[in-house]
Order: C-alpha cells, then sequence, then structure tokens
C-alpha cells in the first residue's frame, strides 16, 4: 500500500489525486490530525487514519501496511526535527520499506544556513541513516506563494519589496511537486538520492517583478533591501524574530522573521539557485512556467487606485 502524511493539506491531497489516477483506492493510506476533513476520500474506498507527528503512539498503527509512504513536512519551525524523527522511526518499526520526503532546493549546501533548510538537511540526515530506500524531494520556492501571497502587495503598492537581492530561483508549480512525488512514490526514480524539483527557469526576483507589472499593467518597481531593513519591517508588523507558537498566533504572518529573512538571504547569496528536469523525470510532465501562474493569479490583484475608487 501507498501512505501520504499530512493529508489536509494542499500538496498532500493533490498528490493523493494523483495517486488515485494510478493505484485503487483500496491501496491509498492518507493520514491526518482531522480524518473527519477526508470523508470524500475515505467514501471513495481510500484508507483514512488518524496520525498526529506530537503523539508517537498514533503513528505506527497509522502506518499499518504500508510499504511506500510519502512523508509531506510539517511546517512548525522548532519542532519540525523532532516530529520527522518521530514519523521515520515509527515507518521503520510499522514495515515501510521506501519513503519519499518533501525536502527545500538548497538543503544539500552546507554553508546554507537559512533556517528552513538547516531543519530540512537535519531531516536527510536521518532518512540517510534510516536503513529505508528514500528520496529527498528538495522543493524550490512555490510559484503560487509568489503569485498569490507577494504579488497581491507589490500591486497594491507599487513596490516589490524584500532582501532578495539578485539571486536566482528557479520557481516551481506547487502542483509540479506533488506530481513528482507521487512519480517517486511509484518509483519512476533512483532510490537513495536527492533530487531538486524546480520549475523551467531561473529567475531573480527584479524579473519577476517585471512580469507582475506586464501582467497587471501595473508600474511595479523592484526595491532590494537590507536584512536589517527586512526585520524592521516584520518588527513594525508585529511579527516575531524567533518561533514562538503563542506569538505568531497573533502576528499578521504565520511564519516568524529569522525564518523568512533567513530565507531572502539564502536566495541572495545563491544557495538557493537551482534548475532540473525532475519534474520531467518523475512526473512525465513539463513543469509549468512563473508567467503561467502569475497569469492565472492576476484576477485576485488589486491594484491601489482600484481599492482607493472601490472606498469611496
Amino acid at each position: 500500500m501507498y501512505l501520504i502524511t499530512g493529508a489536509g493539506g494542499g500538496l498532500a491531497q493533490t498528490a493523493a489525486e494523483l495517486l488515485l489516477e494510478s493505484v485503487p483506492a483500496d491501496q491509498v493510506v492518507l493520514t491526518t490530525r482531522a480524518p473527519a476533513g477526508l470523508k470524500a476520500f475515505a467514501d471513495r474506498g481510500v484508507h483514512v487514519r488518524y496520525a498526529d507527528f506530537a503523539e508517537p503512539d498514533s503513528l505506527e498503527a497509522a502506518f499499518d501496511g504500508a510499504e511506500r509512504m510519502l512523508l509531506v513536512s510539517t511546517a512548525q519551525v522548532g519542532s519540525r526535527i523532532g516530529f520527522h524523527r518521530t514519523a521515520i522511526d515509527a515507518a521503520r518499526r510499522a514495515g515501510v520499506r521506501y519513503l519519499a520526503y518533501t525536502s527545500i532546493v538548497g538543503a544539500g549546501i552546507e554553508e546554507n544556513d537559512a533556517v528552513v533548510c538547516v531543519e530540512h538537511r537535519a531531516t536527510e540526515a536521518m532518512l540517510r541513516d534510516s536503513g529505508l530506500r528514500w528520496n529527498a524531494l528538495r522543493d524550490s520556492q512555490y510559484a503560487q506563494a509568489v503569485a498569490y501571497f507577494i504579488a497581491p502587495g507589490a500591486v497594491a503598492l507599487g513596490q516589490m519589496v524584500g532582501a532578495w537581492g539578485e539571486g536566482t530561483v528557479g520557481f516551481v508549480s506547487r502542483d509540479d511537486c506533488a506530481a513528482a512525488a507521487v512519480g517517486a512514490l511509484l518509483g519512476r526514480g533512483e532510490d537513495d538520492r536527492a533530487y531538486e524539483i524546480t520549475g523551467p527557469e531561473q529567475l531573480t526576483y527584479r524579473q519577476v517583478c517585471a512580469l507582475v507589472a506586464e501582467i497587471s499593467g501595473v508600474d511595479v518597481t523592484y526595491l532590494p533591501i537590507s536584512d536589517e531593513e527586512q526585520y524592521a519591517v516584520f518588527d513594525s508588523l508585529g511579527v516575531p524574530r524567533e518561533y514562538d507558537p503563542e506569538a505568531i498566533a497573533s502576528s499578521p504572518i504565520p511564519w516568524n522573521s529569522d525564518d523568512m529573512v533567513s530565507f531572502s538571504r539564502a536566495i541572495r547569496l545563491g544557495h538557493m539557485a537551482s534548475l532540473s528536469d525532475a519534474v520531467r523525470t518523475l512526473a512525465g510532465r513539463e513543469p509549468r512556467s512563473m508567467r503561467s501562474v502569475l497569469e492565472e493569479a492576476a484576477a485576485t490583484w488589486t491594484p491601489a487606485g482600484a481599492v482607493e475608487e472601490a472606498t469611496r
């Protein structure tokens, strides 16, 4: 059987739908902290099981019977490494033979001190030492993160502001990451290696800004800032610097600024620059371009003038 963790999340659900195109529903296990939310899958014959990485005793039974597993990374900075260790140990005890893990581009560069890369690098080391067959799927930055979270603010303000400098990123569609993960789960890759999952081209944020301006028809300028200036922006918004669940719960952004600033710095230093054909190899299709994702999202962007007009 095939198992996907974190099945309440967007990437995992997309992966589940793709997996069901290739294998019978009774050969698929989806684990989640909220099984009721996956009733539609259960109604189709998929095994939906409760699992919570914070409750180790819940995992072995949830993973029972699965031979090939997709471990979708948790999002919690600070607890990610411990949760992943617990999940990998439980998978081994449950008899899982192969594990694919959603890591991140840049995790293989030792000098890359971005918080997220340090944590993924630690998980990859656990995988190598686990005795399981494995693949680390090092996803590049999601194109959708830019298209739906960064671009709207840039269009509204007429500026795209960040500490990315002129570093390049192989922005990738989340759906392509899901398709590549399913390809690995189905055995289309080579075991015991990492794959860099990227889009078809590397772009700087300056180039992305130009695309946003072109597509929106709004004069959006690129404004690179320093790490210190980026921290000051987040401080002014009340974003905590270190991971603190209580502080993040009241923050306007669901991440801590050490995480975000170190990620931007890694881009600026070239640690997140990567380009590969892994989507083609694992998913059997061409990856989407950043332009196509931006064009799809453009209907959600509202220029500042339109906002002012609507509030009159």
